[in-house]
């Protein structure tokens, strides 16, 4: 970026600014594979300063805006060629509260805001914010509704998008908008509007009207998907409701910066059981899965042997609120599993299934009903925790299994690009096998974790990044997986979007036609193309190659 053009941009806002080579290189990773070195650093102290810098950079073609916040993205979504804006350091914050009679409330919120400090907030009313991530302890709002973010409990919640009432956004003439859910007349008056917001509204009411059947046949039948944008739930035209937030949600920031969220919450259960299920073969991991959702469990969640072996080797990096009593109870919990790695009985698969309700015999008399039929039909071994404590231990296991790997990979780094899969679940006796032997085709050591009861694993490969040969298996294993992906109907990411590693490989799951009206909504937000380019439209493998981390 030429030294004026820098003078002209610290002079249009108020905040920092840096372009020194060591601040540059932190800018340029985020949890993926990839590295791309920015040309400058922003960190804008109020969203009066955001839409400075939309403008000044709408007036000055060849820039773009990528938005960041934590940095945990792990599709390449949170780094870029030209300006980084990083919302973290000071757009943060609760902007209000409100409390809906017993069932829901709703808060308002700055993007920056990282979850922790949102949910210690929310669960101190009795609410709380369901589809979170398991890096909650590092993630922010804004990441979460840039991926259309899920978690542990996605199977009874549902993804972000279902929580977002309204967004407050700025568009490219750099002016903040209220986006949300509109009734035919309230959308008629926006088509009517001779202005930005009245041409937005008319090109995408114009795509999803005109391309109804195409968009329809498009939705992935996954439960849960943000891949592309989420056309399909844009116009409901049972209930007449048009709501532009379901492409926002998801887009990674290509669309439009998001300047405040107001969320839905929801009531937090009083109480909390488990049955956790060692499963010695995945073999009955689909059939089992099916018997499991009919008795209605909040999640259910699952990691593999290596994950324990990791758990147990390293189980002083585990999270145990420094304290040595914490310490303490932590070991003495993890003595069932220093046992079963010494005695070689290490589960293939463990399953975790959460019930939640507010009472102890709501949930007990669910759990012993599955706990016989998991028994009688599977004669898998299983164990009733109903203890807190028991239950955060594998909490724990479950949360932190991609920390470990990545903390101790020995020489090797944690390759985020195939780490988001998902297939409908009847299917995974017949996928897992297949994508196991993709893996072991490279001689990989990896992890799986994830959310079974919707077919959602997150694998994480040790990959030496010195070896040349790294680059070339990171293209070749991701189309031999997507493309099994693609035979059994799947996603090629459940809920962390696509990026620079997944975007050029949208065509394993839609057609070239709904390929195109993504290419048109980026054009109805965004017709210069400055809005975080390269991720969700335009992207290709060759940028992808060149980019991948190479140290």
């Amino acid at each position: 970026m030429k030294s004026e053009t820098l003078e002209q941009l610290r002079a249009a806002f108020n905040g920092d600014m840096y372009t020194d080579p060591v601040v540059l290189k932190q800018y340029s990773r985020d949890a993926s594979v990839c590295e791309i070195i920015p040309q400058v650093v922003l960190c804008p102290k109020t969203i009066g300063d955001v839409k400075s810098i939309v403008k000044f950079v709408s007036s000055n073609p060849g820039l773009s805006i990528t938005v960041r916040a934590a940095g945990t993205d792990m599709s390449g979504a949170a780094i870029g060629e030209s300006i980084i804006m990083d919302v973290n350091k000071y757009i943060q914050g609760i902007v209000s509260w409100g409390v809906i009679g017993k069932i829901e409330a709703e808060i308002t919120v700055l993007p920056g805001t990282f979850y922790r400090d949102f949910e210690k907030e929310t669960m101190a009313k009795g609410f709380f914010l369901p589809s979170y991530p398991a890096s909650k302890l590092i993630n922010t709002v804004g990441g979460m509704v840039g991926n259309n973010s899920a978690g542990e409990k996605t199977l009874t919640y549902g993804q972000t998008e279902r929580y977002v009432k309204s967004l407050k956004v700025i568009l490219r003439d750099g002016n903040e908008y209220l986006v949300k859910p509109l009734n035919k007349e309230e959308l008629d008056k926006k088509l009517a509007q001779n202005d930005l917001e009245g041409e937005l509204y008319k090109s995408v009411w114009k795509i999803v009207s005109e391309n109804a059947d195409e968009i329809q046949s498009a939705k992935p039948i996954t439960s849960k998907n943000s891949a592309g944008f989420a056309l399909w739930n844009v116009w409901n035209e049972d209930e007449n409701i048009f709501d532009l937030t379901k492409i926002i949600v998801g887009s990674q920031g290509t669309l439009c910066v998001v300047s405040e969220i107001t969320f839905k919450l929801v009531p937090v259960h009083l109480k909390s059981q488990m049955l956790v299920v060692f499963m010695p073969s995945l073999d009955p991991i689909g059939p089992l899965v099916k018997d499991i959702l009919p008795f209605a469990p909040t999640s259910i969640e699952s990691y593999d042997e290596d994950t324990i072996k990791l758990a147990v080797k390293y189980f002083r990096d585990l999270p145990y609120q420094g304290k040595l009593l914490s310490f303490l109870k932590l070991a003495w919990n993890f003595m069932p599993e220093f046992q079963m790695v010494r005695s070689d009985g290490i589960p293939k698969l463990v399953l975790l299934i959460e019930f939640t309700g507010d009472t102890e015999k709501e949930i007990g008399d669910k759990i012993k009903k599955l706990n016989a039929l998991i028994k009688e039909k599977y004669y898998l071994k299983t164990e009733y925790v109903t203890s807190p404590s028991k239950a955060k231990k594998y909490w724990t296991i479950r949360r932190e299994s991609y920390n470990l790997l990545r903390k101790h990979a020995e020489g090797k780094k944690v390759a985020t690009f195939i780490e988001d899969v998902i297939v409908p679940p009847e299917r995974l006796p017949e996928f897992l096998p297949q994508f196991r032997d993709i893996l072991k085709s490279y001689n990989l050591t990896y992890s799986i974790a994830g959310h079974a009861g919707s077919g959602n694993f997150h694998v994480f490969p040790l990959m030496d990044f010195k070896n040349p040969e790294h680059v070339d298996n990171i293209i070749e294993i991701s189309k031999k997986v997507y493309n099994l992906v693609g035979q059994y109907k799947g996603s090629i990411t459940a809920e962390h979007s696509d990026g620079i590693v997944r975007a050029p490989f949208l065509s394993k799951m839609f057609s070239p036609k709904t390929l195109e009206l993504f290419v048109g909504i980026k054009k109805s937000f965004d017709p210069q193309n400055f809005f975080n380019p390269g991720k969700k439209v335009g992207a290709t493998v060759e940028y992808f190659k060149n980019h991948i981390i190479k140290e």
